[in-house]
């Protein structure tokens, strides 16, 4: 996972400092770094996932309902 940013002679740096974060935000660097800032136990880690999993399943049956309803 590296990441490389050209940067030319003219270049503006806080344009290059943009771009270098933008990577980095798009390979999901930044998320990950904070992940492992602090340690987690495997049953919060656990828990954190099934509350995932939990909202996403009420959000698909929430636009379920809204397609039904627009049906009618």
């Amino acid at each position: 996972m590296s990441i490389k940013i050209n940067v030319e002679k003219g270049d503006n740096i806080d344009k290059v400092l943009r771009r270098f974060k933008k990577m980095c935000e798009k390979e999901g660097l930044i998320k990950e770094i904070k992940k492992k800032q602090y340690y987690e136990k495997p049953c919060q880690k656990r828990r954190r996932e099934y509350l995932k999993r939990k909202r996403r399943h009420l959000k698909m049956l929430n636009l379920m309902r809204q397609t039904k309803k627009k049906k009618k």
